[in-house]
């Protein structure tokens, strides 16, 4: 519960490919259980490779190391509580082949019913060659954890961190529903992700919401395969550029 931390930080980021576009990912990885699965899967050929800023979720100080190594990546981990099911600790890490500077813990509103978990968002500033971009990596409450709208206020919570951010802002990771990302839609965000469904069996779980950022163009974001079988939840990406005035 402490504002100022667990937090860690590290890596060594190799510098990622100068372009116009920006390519996030979120993806939930199951309790991080299979941490080598996804770093198969985030470095093969396809939409997820080569990205400059992950989102990843459920996952603990190891794995997070584990996959910033394999990739020559910096990264930011935020724990929200030791979770007695994988038995390690349990947050949100963002990573990047860009440096990533101001990383802070963002505590989110609620505890969950039934047990003592509230959680924490990390965040960053991507400093990118074209400017800086403030990122958010977040796991909203569960549905069997509280109602929709507690997930509105954990949103909202993120709206009012950011409201003093002049520039750029992603917020990426597993929303539990729909329900926060509409949120930060109603408050002026442009919902990226707002086509993609069924990121987990039936249920539409994981989004990328943006400020100041656009889709370069149709089909610029979707849900990737994961044959790897690292996660009962599909892997989201999307390419980002500039929004044009007016």
């Amino acid at each position: 519960m402490d504002p100022a931390g667990p937090l860690y930080t590290g890596g060594t980021p190799a510098g990622g490919r100068p372009r116009q576009t920006l390519r996030v990912v979120t993806f939930n990885l199951k309790w991080g259980r299979h941490v080598d699965r996804a770093v198969d899967l985030l470095t093969r050929p396809g939409p997820l490779s080569d990205a400059d800023v992950f989102a990843l979720e459920e996952m603990d100080r190891s794995g997070t190391e584990r996959i910033a190594g394999a990739l020559d990546l910096a990264y930011v981990y935020v724990p929200s509580a030791f979770h007695p099911t994988p038995k390690s600790d349990f947050g949100v890490a963002i990573l990047s082949p860009w440096p990533l500077e101001e990383p802070r813990k963002l505590l989110l509103p609620r505890q969950a019913r039934f047990r003592n978990l509230r959680r924490s968002a990390a965040v960053a500033t991507l400093r990118l060659p074209q400017g800086p971009v403030r990122i958010y990596g977040v796991h909203l409450e569960a549905p069997v954890g509280a109602s929709s709208a507690v997930r509105r206020e954990q949103a909202r919570a993120v709206l009012a961190d950011a409201a003093g951010w002049t520039g750029p802002v992603i917020v990426a990771g597993d929303f539990n529903g729909r329900a926060g990302a509409d949120e930060l839609a109603k408050a002026g965000f442009l919902w990226v992700t707002t086509e993609v469904e069924n990121t987990l069996g039936p249920f539409d779980l994981d989004h990328i919401v943006a400020r100041g950022l656009c889709p370069a163009g149709s089909g610029a974001a979707a849900s990737a395969d994961d044959e790897t079988h690292a996660s009962d939840h599909d892997p989201v990406w999307a390419v980002l550029v500039p929004c044009l005035a007016g």
